[in-house]
């Protein structure tokens, strides 16, 4: 009986950060961080975030992890908070790290930075 329990329980567990966990493509992430009140956060290191960011973002450095989960205090955890790196890793366990910390809906970008500079530099070659 106990392991049926502990089984439910991982997988409602599973279930429910599924919910709030959500890998946008590159045009519907684009569009929904249009807004100017978004959580847009840069998880890279300093030196990848000096290289080129996303517009309006905050660099908050996924390997720093003292800074990391001191600075994602200051957030409103209602509020949706979209995430990024160089390809999706380090991103991906950032989400699962504030979904742990109590926030309710989190994006991140599929392909990160890498999948952003490919689609803008098409975009501006056309």
């Amino acid at each position: 009986m106990n392991r049926l329990f502990i089984l439910l329980l991982i997988i409602s567990s599973c279930v429910s950060n599924q919910e709030k966990f959500q890998l946008l493509e590159y045009q519907e992430y684009k569009k929904n961080i249009q807004n100017k009140n978004t959580q847009l956060i840069d998880v890279r290191t300093p030196q990848e975030f000096e290289l080129g960011h996303i517009s309006g973002s905050v660099n908050i450095d996924f390997r720093n992890q003292d800074v990391f989960n001191n600075s994602f205090n200051e957030f409103d955890k209602s509020k949706p908070i979209f995430l990024y790196c160089r390809s999706g890793n380090r991103s991906k366990k950032s989400a699962d790290i504030l979904i742990e910390m109590g926030f309710s809906k989190v994006f991140d970008l599929k392909g990160g930075f890498i999948e952003w500079n490919s689609n803008e530099l098409r975009k501006a070659n056309f």
